[in-house]
């Protein structure tokens, strides 16, 4: 078992206990898929961690507990946002939070609570999160792209691999594309932290990515 599998095992059973496990090995065999390079059990721990910090971040800047913020229910979104990770399709995110939502069933979550797992994890495929706990994992999600310029480095040529399928000149132009999204935008992230600490940077990468793509 990797570091990071470890990790994800120990949030697992801080917030959901060691009763259904089974669950958790289902979701780990599946970021173990050897077509993944990016969109693994790392990436996962890395979302995590982020997420964390900007919970954190939040309840300092409201001075208290933000009663709208669930916080299992976002790490359940984090731990399954990439669960169904297939580069050929482009339904991976609804999918993966119909999955999300049988696991919430699982855990005897109620109606409500499985429909806000459904929500965070849908918000990861438009980037346009509509509540605070999304705008949080949304952030998170998209913390490589303000990155140090290496790893933004490693994370880029890890996507490329995911998509090696796809046709160079395919590629450029989807790609370009997804850089001008986010390039265009007012704001790269959504949370006051991610855009103090990261939103130059991730502006730098994504510039220089594309200038790159364009040559």
């Amino acid at each position: 078992m990797s570091s990071a599998e470890v990790e994800l095992r120990g949030v697992w059973h801080r917030s959901f206990g060691t009763t259904r496990t089974d669950l958790l090995d289902g979701l780990l065999a599946r970021l173990r898929e050897p077509h993944r390079r990016y969109h693994t059990a790392v990436h996962v721990a890395w979302v995590l961690r982020h997420l964390q910090r900007l919970v954190d971040a939040e309840r300092g800047r409201d001075g208290g507990v933000d009663a709208a913020i669930d916080d299992d229910a976002l790490r359940l979104a984090a731990l399954y946002h990439d669960a169904v990770y297939d580069p050929s399709r482009s339904d991976n995110e609804a999918v993966s939070a119909k999955l999300a939502v049988t696991v919430a069933a699982e855990l005897g979550w109620d109606a409500a609570r499985c429909h806000e797992v459904h929500e965070l994890v849908m918000a990861t495929a438009t980037h346009q999160p509509a509540s605070t706990p999304q705008a949080l994992l949304v952030d998170a999600d998209l913390a490589v792209l303000g990155a140090s310029p290496a790893d933004y480095t490693a994370y880029m040529s890890a996507v490329r691999a995911e998509y090696g399928h796809v046709p160079a000149e395919d590629w450029r132009r989807g790609r370009v594309a997804v850089l001008d999204s986010f390039l265009t935008s007012t704001s790269v992230f959504h949370t006051a932290l991610m855009q103090h600490e990261r939103e130059a940077r991730a502006r730098a990468n994504m510039s220089a990515e594309r200038a790159a793509l364009l040559r």
